[in-house]
């Protein structure tokens, strides 16, 4: 599925709503296959992807959790990410794209290191009281039941940025020190004290 705005981070729930004929075909074949997909961004300027070239080939894949056909056969549906892919390929490519994809695993070498870090960027999430939807737990409460620290950093990333081109930047660095090094950053600037 490719769309404007939307980037599927691992680790985190995107809701969508499927309307259109070709995504109802896809969620139809997804829920009678493996019920997952792909969400890939489109690129600034498009308002329609009629080519590959047209979406970036980094994308989330994605299990569907939930999914309820509204009576006017819309549905809505909750995306759980999965995992950073990278496109090889397209076997179909009507009514909608089927595609061959390689996993991009995170690149993880000094542990202790990153769970230094992952630290860190959970007390700055916990000193600025990064808000989440409102719900029964906390997003500091969310964040400390997480141990890997790139699930840490997806489930931050898919928090606190909201530029869809830096959340494409960061659905393609697969280098857990580097998306949590990044993290920090953009929350000292996005939330510094005068």
């Amino acid at each position: 599925m490719v769309l404007p705005g939307a980037v599927l981070f691992p680790n985190t729930i995107l809701p969508l709503r499927i309307f259109e004929p070709r995504y109802r075909a896809m969620l139809q074949w997804a829920l009678e296959h493996d019920r997952m997909f792909c969400v890939a961004l489109m690129k600034p300027g498009i308002t329609e992807a009629e080519t590959e070239d047209q979406f970036f080939h980094t994308a989330g894949i994605g299990l569907i959790s939930a999914s309820i056909t509204q009576p006017d056969i819309t549905s809505n549906l909750m995306l759980q990410g999965l995992a950073r892919v990278r496109f090889t390929g397209f076997s179909q490519r009507a009514p909608f794209r089927i595609a061959t994809i390689e996993p991009l695993p995170d690149i993880t070498s000094d542990l202790s290191k990153l769970k230094e870090l992952a630290e860190k960027l959970r007390g700055q999430c916990e000193a600025i009281r990064v808000s989440s939807p409102s719900g029964p737990v906390s997003f500091v409460e969310i964040l400390s039941r997480i141990d890997d620290p790139g699930a840490l950093a997806d489930t931050v990333a898919h928090s606190v940025i909201t530029d869809s081109m830096q959340r494409q930047r960061f659905i393609e660095q697969q280098d857990t020190g580097i998306r949590l090094r990044e993290l920090a950053r953009i929350l000292r600037a996005g939330f510094a004290r005068e």
